[in-house]
């Protein structure tokens, strides 16, 4: 739960970076996608020099290739569900939903094709999800198992949420999580376009 809370600090001290310094920003557009690269690189290298790495994907269950699926599916009925409660329009929050915290590629689609108000919703939605996966990976184990991660992660789980999840549910998950969070990521555009379309 520490490495949740410095998490959160640091979320916290770039929104007021934001805030309060907007110049940062030309500067990070340059070089996120470096950062992004050098966390994956990380985890290759903690990934390689495990020995048993690929002991453990060979003894992983073949059901588990599923899991993407079960993640659409699962995020879709509560989507249902939550528009059910709140009598919301449903294509609206399948779409939201759909978005699975990959937020910059779905609330712009959202923007797009339903309007700055619902891309807006879709952008905190989606922010919501993947900062929900950072901060309580460690008691998303504890209460649900090892996938629950991963699942709660959806597109993000090929990147920013990867760290977390390969220190909550452990090494022998990073492969899964990668394949779970590319296949998740490409459902985006095709679902939220479906989505707000109808």
């Amino acid at each position: 739960m520490k490495n949740s809370f410095i998490i959160l600090l640091f979320f916290i001290a770039g929104i007021v970076a934001g805030r309060y310094m907007p110049e940062l920003m030309g500067m990070i557009e340059k070089w996120d996608l470096y950062l992004l690269m050098a966390l994956m690189f990380l985890v290759g290298i903690s990934i390689g020099k495990d020995q048993t790495i690929i002991t453990t994907i060979k003894k992983l269950d073949k059901r588990l290739l599923i899991l993407p699926l079960c993640t659409i599916f699962g995020t879709l009925l509560g989507a249902i569900l939550i528009a059910f409660l709140l009598k919301w329009e449903t294509t609206d929050v399948m779409a939201i939903s759909s978005g699975f915290a990959y937020y910059s590629l779905s609330s712009i689609f959202i923007t797009q094709l339903k309007g700055a108000e619902l891309g807006t919703i879709a952008l905190l939605a989606n922010i919501a999800r993947e900062m929900i996966t950072l901060l309580l990976a460690p008691l998303l184990v504890m209460l649900f198992g090892k996938l629950a991660p991963i699942s709660a992660g959806g597109a993000t789980t090929m990147d920013t949420t990867l760290p977390i999840i390969v220190q909550t549910s452990g090494k022998e998950f990073t492969i899964l999580a990668i394949y779970h969070g590319f296949v998740v990521d490409l459902s985006v555009p095709f679902l939220v376009t479906f989505f707000c379309s109808i």
